[in-house]
């Protein structure tokens, strides 16, 4: 979800290899959800082992992190705390979707829709304790570090990457950069080609990558001012102003100046304005993490992904096969190396 900004930011498609030698902070939340969303059967069904367990997130975990890795891109994962009070009304209204949609799916399926029955079920998708877990074991295998942000997971992200620990934060959604993410790189966990929903259409989807000083500039605009725009618009910690998008808050905030000046003007009342402001500010985030990328354990990874959750193991042997270049990267010692 997040804050819809991307009609008015400038973005620059990339690759991949573009991204060779830079440190990538992912939030591990929001790519869980985007590979249980897109690997799944025609009728909406998740991949599952033989005792029922959904592994459609470690499949994407485990294939697309090996990609990164092949093109020498060094991932740290960070995933979600507790979520601020200011969340909860979004969390539940998501939950209600989620199950509204699982009625809706099953529906689907029993009509034999299948198309609608895939679109529903992606729109159900929810992680478990246990699914993130696992996601973190698979992680502790694979030798890539991964860090528990205290709250927001991109608010952590954006925070490694300001401090200058990584290149960018990179999430689906916009609010990387009301946090202060210097770079946001969006579509690291969903690149390729993808069918439109509910149309016989598909489209090819690419790596961006959206400097927040260069939009700043662009915008003539402030990063504070970012942040009321996304009040204005609605975002994770409130509901935004109905009627307003992020091209009429743009135009209300270079007129007004701020959220007070607008409110003022305008008779507009925002609810809870200054807490959202200041925990875009302020986030809860920890220094306490490390980098450092390891050996893959093989014998671990063909256990938990073969013996315990039925993946092939000729296939993963193969993609395990793919990250030994990966070595020379992570063994570089500078940073400057790394940013060069």
């Amino acid at each position: 979800m997040g804050v819809d900004l991307g009609d008015i930011l400038v973005k620059r498609e990339i690759k991949f290899r573009d991204l060779k030698g830079r440190i990538v902070v992912i939030d591990g939340y929001n790519a869980l959800y985007q590979f249980l969303s897109i690997i799944r059967q025609p009728d909406g069904t998740p991949l599952r082992d033989n005792n029922g367990r959904v592994t459609s997130h470690l499949s994407g975990l485990f294939y697309r992190t090996v990609n990164y890795m092949a093109e020498g891109i060094k991932p740290v994962y960070v995933f979600d705390g507790k979520p601020p009070e200011l969340k909860l009304n979004t969390l539940n209204e998501r939950m209600k979707i989620r199950r509204r949609a699982m009625e809706e799916w099953q529906k689907a399926v029993d009509e034999g829709n299948e198309e609608l029955a895939r679109v529903k079920a992606q729109q159900a998708s929810f992680l478990t304790r246990e699914m993130v877990g696992d996601a973190k074991k698979l992680l502790d295998y694979m030798g890539i570090p991964w860090v528990q942000a205290p709250s927001e997971g991109e608010a952590q992200a954006s925070y490694m990457a300001m401090k200058g620990d990584a290149y960018a934060a990179a999430s689906q959604d916009y609010d990387s950069l009301l946090f202060g993410a210097p770079y946001l790189i969006r579509n690291m966990a969903i690149t390729g080609r993808r069918k439109l929903p509910r149309k016989k259409m598909y489209v090819e989807i690419k790596p961006e990558l959206i400097n927040l000083e260069e939009n700043l500039r662009a915008l003539g605009i402030t990063r504070e001012q970012l942040i009321d725009m996304g009040i204005l618009v609605g975002t994770d910690f409130n509901p935004g102003v109905k009627g307003i998008g992020a091209k009429t808050a743009l135009k209300l905030l270079k007129k007004y100046g701020n959220l007070e000046g607008i409110m003022k003007v305008k008779g507009i009342t925002i609810e809870n304005y200054n807490r959202v402001r200041e925990f875009f500010l302020n986030p809860p985030v920890t220094d306490e993490y490390e980098l450092v990328w390891k050996n893959a354990n093989e014998e671990k990874i063909i256990e938990f992904m073969c013996e315990e959750r039925d993946f092939s193991e000729e296939r993963v042997k193969s993609a395990l096969e793919k990250i030994e270049e990966f070595k020379s990267v992570r063994d570089q010692k500078s940073l400057d190396a790394w940013f060069n």
